[in-house]
């Protein structure tokens, strides 16, 4: 997990989130998360699991974020400091008691489901959660 503690003006600031950003033209969604592990912790990605897929109207200057769930289990290297903050292994059963975005306590409880693949949807204004809903597939 990363600490969104070192950027200046981070809409994220404070809070706690697995790595990733945005997609680059021509990365398909793996090849954008193997990156962006490996920019933000210096870790090498191995064959991420693709779990899900998250939107977020509006969530940021009226932009709809769409965000590819992955699960990594294998990997290699090193963590890195961080421009994008400070990252730390944090075990499983202690995520949801960090400062968190809302939703992200819903959908996490999605990746140790047996439901399968799922869509979900998640509705802020102004920083908070205001309804959700998923598909699992």
């Amino acid at each position: 997990m990363i600490h969104r503690v070192k950027k200046a003006n981070d809409m994220h600031q404070g809070k706690w989130n697995g790595l990733g950003g945005k997609m680059e033209p021509g990365e398909t969604p793996e090849e954008c998360a193997i990156r962006e592990i490996r920019e933000e912790s210096g870790l090498i990605v191995l064959r991420p699991d693709l779990r899900g897929i998250l939107t977020f109207p509006g969530f940021s200057n009226d932009e709809d974020w769409y965000v590819f769930v992955f699960v990594v289990t294998e990997f290699s290297g090193d963590l890195i400091d961080s421009a994008e903050g400070r990252l730390e292994w944090i075990e499983d059963g202690k995520i949801p008691a960090l400062n968190l975005w809302e939703g992200d306590r819903t959908f996490l409880k999605w990746l140790e489901s047996d439901d399968g693949f799922f869509s979900g949807k998640f509705v802020y204004k102004n920083g908070a959660l205001i309804n959700h809903d998923v598909v699992f597939h």
